[in-house]
Order: C-alpha cells, then structure tokens, then sequence
C-alpha cells in the first residue's frame, strides 16, 4: 500500500506558519505549531461529536460560529482529553496570551490538541513558549507545520490544489494528521485547510458541512471516533475575485470541487498511513435507500473487525452480509449483489458458484481493494475507504 508523498506546496497569501519543540511529551523535535492568519481571515470548522470531548473542542465549538480567526495553536503529544480543570485552564491561559500577542479577540484564537487521552496535562508550558512560537511563522513552511502536528504518523500528510473564481487564481493548501481512532463523526486526527479565496464564514461552513459527509466522515479504520477531531478551514480573501456572499453561486463549483479533492487526498493519507494496515479499501455502496443510508451501509462493513480480517485472508462475503444486515438501514436480502474489482461474486442473495475465483483472490490479495455492494431498495450511493485487520494495530 503506497503513501502519499508530502506535495509541494508554496506561499499562501496572508498564511503564515511555525512550530516550536516545548517537550510536552516528545524529545528534540517540533510539537507546537501556530497558524497566523491575516486580519479579518474568515473561518469554519467541523469537529467531533464525541459527548467526552476534549478541552481545545469545547472552546472551538462554542466560537467558531464568530467566524473569524487571527491564529490557531495546535500541539501534539498530550490530547488534552479528560483533563479536568487544568486542562481548561490550559486553553484559557493559551486562548488569552495568543490573543494580547496578535491584539485581537480572545474569540478569534483557536486551539487544538493531539496525543495520549487522560494524560495530566502541563498547564504552562504552552502559553509560555507563545512567543517563540509567534517569532518562528514564516511564509512557506507546509512540511515543518505538518511534522509538528504528527503522533503516530509515520509520514507528514498534505493536499494542495488551484482553480479560478471568476478568472483568477485560487490556491487552496492542507495538512492533516491521524493514524488511530479514525471514524469521524462530524478521524485521533487534526485537519487545517487554508485558502486565500474571498469567501466569507457562513458560505465556508455550508461548503465543508457537505464535502465532510462524502470525505472524512467516509473513513474509518476501527470504528472508534476520537475526543479531539478537529478540522478547520481558513479563508484570507487575498485571491482577485468578486466575494462570494451564497452557497450556491454557481462561480463557487470549480472551488467546491478542488475542496472537495483536498480534503479527499488527506482523508485517505490518514487510512493509508492507518497503524498496521497493508491494505487500502474502497468499499461502494448502491441500491440503496438515500445516500446517507448508503454511507451508514458501507461504514458498517468497513469497520467490521471480522469483515477486516475476512480481506486479509481473502474470503469477507459472508460478513459483509452479515455488516449490512446488522445497521439497521433497509436491503433487500434477495436482491443483494457484491463485485470485486468489478467482478460479479455474489446476484440475487447468492454467491455465485462460477464467479472467477482466481481473479478475485488475486485482488484480494493486492494492497489496493475495491469492493461494491448493491443492496437492491433504491438509487443511494456511497464510497467509504477502510483498511484491513492486520496484526500490527495495537
């Protein structure tokens, strides 16, 4: 199964990016990272739904709907999670010294924490390595920013695109990071997506609540949705266009698209980078009811632990069907068809006794899988991405 390469990805108008190494709980290396945004650099985000959610979520949620940020602090290491009041006072101590640094609203800090759950969390150390985080932003500096952010990963992940608004160049760059506890619900996995599109907060927020559905929360690798899922998308308005003010302005397609593709290409970076995976699973899901019904289905057989040790060794159809029937979304029994790779295996509720077996074994014995289901009641269609069951995860 390859990994990505991290992409090249140059300045962004009015981004500006640092990392500093504070040892919260790994030695001579990056682990806090800062993202300085323009004045009046509009912003959505999406995060866990997660009813034990983690101290930086809580502050993010309650604000994000200002929809503005100035700066956004991240560190890795320490989830913040199940902290208490010191992990409160943590991000109350961040939020305030970020904001006096940069004279702006404490509303337009933002915060976010990755790492072990639990764990006591060091109040100071944070806000009082502030300003040599502050001094270390440059224009280009994607690789550094990404590599602060990472836990397990074994690999910085990253996304870049262009596209045009009314002729004129759009650039739109991410990172993400997540290798466990991926099945979002809004993957441990952090997400910043900047753009110097002039798009303000309201539209931003409608366009990632509908890319989110067909991207990230398409994924899993166990099924477990973190306390910390954070994404968030920055807008400096710096690109040449007219301001986009209506989600459904049809100059905003191209945009949405390339959106769409960045968010994709960091997504299945997190699967594919998934601890102990060998392979990568695309699993689609049609016939069915509504295409929020077909997701529900396909996530169902993707974080199946006997589905996933069915792909390793080669024989998932019977607990596929056993993950379709058990989510609670309509399928027709009889009805009911699965390809692999194109191959028809099972038609009508059965398993065929002269499907290509060869062909099949074969592919599934690859690192790069696709597999469809057709559960026969409607025209819902999904694509969800997992990995297998190997004996690596832990």
């Amino acid at each position: 199964m390859k990994l990505s390469a991290f992409p090249d990805m140059g300045p962004l108008a009015g981004v500006k990016l640092g990392a500093v190494a504070c040892g919260i709980n790994y030695q001579d290396r990056n682990d806090l990272f800062m993202a300085e945004l323009e004045p009046g650099t509009a912003i959505a985000g999406v995060f866990t739904r997660s009813r034990t959610a983690a101290a930086p979520v809580l502050w993010c949620r309650e604000n994000i709907a200002g929809g503005k940020v100035r700066a956004i602090v991240s560190n890795a290491g320490n989830a913040n999670a199940f902290t208490g009041r010191h992990g409160d006072k943590t991000v109350q101590d961040t939020v305030t010294r970020t904001a006096k640094l940069f004279g702006c609203p404490r509303k337009q800090i933002f915060v976010a924490s990755t790492g072990s759950i639990g764990v006591p969390f060091p109040v100071d150390t944070i806000p009082n390595n502030l300003s040599a985080l502050k001094k270390s932003v440059k224009r280009d500096n994607w690789l550094t920013a990404a590599q602060a952010i990472m836990t397990t990963d074994t690999v910085p992940k990253g996304a870049t695109r262009t596209t045009e608004i009314d002729d004129a160049p759009v650039t739109i760059n991410g990172i993400g990071k997540g290798t466990q506890m991926i099945s979002p619900d809004m993957a441990t996995t952090l997400n910043f997506i900047f753009t110097d599109a002039k798009i303000p907060a309201p539209v931003l927020q409608k366009l990632l609540s509908r890319i989110i559905d067909r991207t990230y929360n398409c994924i899993t690798v166990e099924g477990d949705t973190s306390t910390n899922d954070s994404l968030f998308l920055c807008a400096t308005g710096k690109a040449e266009h007219k301001r986009i003010t209506d989600a459904a302005d049809p100059r905003l397609r191209p945009f949405a698209r390339a959106l769409e593709e960045v968010l994709r290409d960091i997504s299945h970076a997190i699967v594919r980078d998934a601890t102990g995976a060998k392979k990568f699973v695309a699993i689609t899901v049609t016939g069915a009811a509504s295409a929020r019904a077909a997701r529900r289905i396909g996530l169902s057989m993707a974080s199946s632990t006997l589905v996933k040790v069915g792909l390793r060794i080669a024989n998932p159809w019977g607990r596929m069907i056993m993950a379709v029937g058990k989510c609670g979304e309509r399928a027709d029994r009889d009805q009911l068809s699965i390809t692999a790779n194109g191959v028809l295996v099972a038609e009508h509720g059965n398993i065929l006794d002269d499907y290509d077996a060869d062909r099949v074994t074969k592919h599934l014995k690859g690192s790069e899988l696709a597999l469809g289901v057709d559960v026969g009641v409607g025209r819902g269609r999904a694509t969800v991405w997992t990995t297998d069951c190997s004996v690596g995860y832990g």
